[in-house]
Parts: structure tokens; sequence; C-alpha cells
């Protein structure tokens, strides 16, 4: 198996220290949405999607007013999975799987870019984006996103235990091990991604946490804005804290074996990107 690195979407908030704990107050802050595009036996297979090309051709429309005034997203079609996708060499069809660590507008924005591709997710991540009204939906999904008709495979919280996270399943249809490892507290059915490429395991954690800072195993700390977004919009604030400190404890006793890194932080994407 290959693994590339990509981020499928530059976001620019304002004041860099406040948001990333550094940089300066009134310097713009860079964020990424770092998807995974996996090369397998059986196709490819892409964790999370970023911003998709609709999503670049009307962002008003598509991720809403309050997502572009909060994050300033670049909105460049290159960083689009399929543009990254086709430099590669590979074509839209190739992309057979796609796996989101759940939902949100900035995770699945390039669903409809590959709508062949098999979407796999948490029942409970799809019971809570796609079953309800949309007026009673959190902020973070938008239904625009998914009015293609996804071929969702939705799935129970069961399985086998991996490094002392329990209920992890492997996905099906794969012959390479891409398990599913349950992160919930940010979303209700939110997940990381665990991919045993051939420099050992990585595991995208997606939002369970936002900055390496707050995975450091001696002295972890959360930026305040970053601290205050999660406080926020967090289904289950307890259970998210909890599953940080569950990867920090990965981190501390396995992180020779385990590459931990989150689906927003630019430090993380640069030092995976790097090798």
């Amino acid at each position: 198996m290959r693994i590339h690195h990509l981020n499928c979407g530059t976001l620019c908030p304002a004041s860099a220290r406040f948001v990333t704990g550094s940089g300066g107050l009134f310097e713009r802050a860079r964020m990424v949405c770092h998807c995974l595009l996996l090369e397998t036996s059986q196709g490819l297979v892409l964790v999370d999607t970023g911003l998709g090309t609709r999503d670049v051709q009307d962002a008003q429309g598509r991720l809403g007013q309050r997502f572009v005034r909060r994050n300033t997203p670049r909105l460049d079609p290159a960083e689009t999975a399929l543009a990254q996708v086709e430099r590669l060499g590979f074509r839209r069809e190739d992309v057979r799987h796609i796996v989101p660590t759940h939902l949100d507008l900035d995770h699945v924005g390039g669903l409809s870019d590959f709508p062949d591709a098999q979407v796999h997710v948490f029942g409970d991540e799809h019971a809570a984006a796609v079953v309800p009204p949309v007026a009673g939906a959190r902020q973070g999904y938008k239904p625009v996103q998914w009015a293609h008709g996804p071929k969702w495979s939705r799935y129970a919280v069961e399985g086998e235990r991996w490094f002392g996270f329990e209920a992890v399943r492997l996905l099906p249809g794969l012959d390479e091990e891409v398990l599913l490892v349950p992160l919930t507290g940010h979303t209700a059915g939110h997940c990381g991604v665990a991919v045993k490429g051939p420099g050992g395991w990585v595991l995208h954690a997606g939002d369970a946490y936002f900055s390496h800072h707050e995975v450091n195993p001696v002295a972890p700390r959360s930026p305040w804005g970053l601290a205050l977004f999660q406080r926020l919009f967090s289904e289950d604030n307890a259970v998210r804290i909890q599953n940080q400190e569950r990867l920090r404890g990965l981190v501390r006793a396995h992180g020779h074996e385990v590459k931990v890194f989150s689906a927003h932080c630019a430090v993380e994407f640069d030092r995976m990107r790097a090798g």
C-alpha cells in the first residue's frame, strides 16, 4: 500500500496566536484539511475528502456564510481531492472507497466528486447527519453535500481491540488493514481511521483534537481559540476530552509504532508530508 498525504482545503482564520498558539495576533492562521489517499490492491481509498470542486465554485451556497467568514478558506481548485487524484495519474473512477472521519462540511465536500465510491461511516454518524430534517442538523452538517445520493455503508460500533482501543473494525472489501476506530465526542459517530502502511501504522484522528500541542504526552495544552471552538461545537464534550486522553496515552506508549495526526493541524500535515 502507498499512502499520500493531501491538503484538500487551506483555512485561514483570523489571529494565528489565538487560534494555533503561535504567530502574530493579527496574522492569519494556517490550517489544513488533511486527507489520505491510499493506493490499495482494490483501488484507491480516500480518508476524508476536504472541500470539493462544488464547494470551491459556490462557497457561500454550499459552505455557508458563517463558515466562510470564520475560516476564510483559500478555495483553490488545485487543492481539491479530485484535482490531486488526477495529478497523480488516476481517474475519479479509481476511487472505490471513501472513509470520512465524520460528516462535517470540511470533511465531505468532495463526496460528489466521486459518486461511484462506497462511503463508509458509523451508523450513529449517518443517523445524526442524514436522517434528521435539515432544521435539526448541527451546523457542521450540510445536506447539499450528499444530495447526489452517495453509496453509504453503515456500521455498528463493534469489533476487535487495537492498541487499547475497543470496537475497532476492518474496512470490508479491502485486503489491506484499514480500520475504523471509534473516537466519538466531536460528533455522535466520529471515528479515527488507522492504516497499516509500509512504514507502520498511521492514525488519522479527524477532529478528535485540532493541534499537535493537545496530544503532547508530557505537557499537553490547547490554544485558546481551538479550546473554545471544541467546547462549543462538540456533541459530547466529556467524551471528547476522554478520547483526547486516550490518544495521548497512545502517543506516550506506542508513538514509535503509530503516527497520530489530526485533520486540521498544519504542523502535523507538514511533518507527515515530509515523511
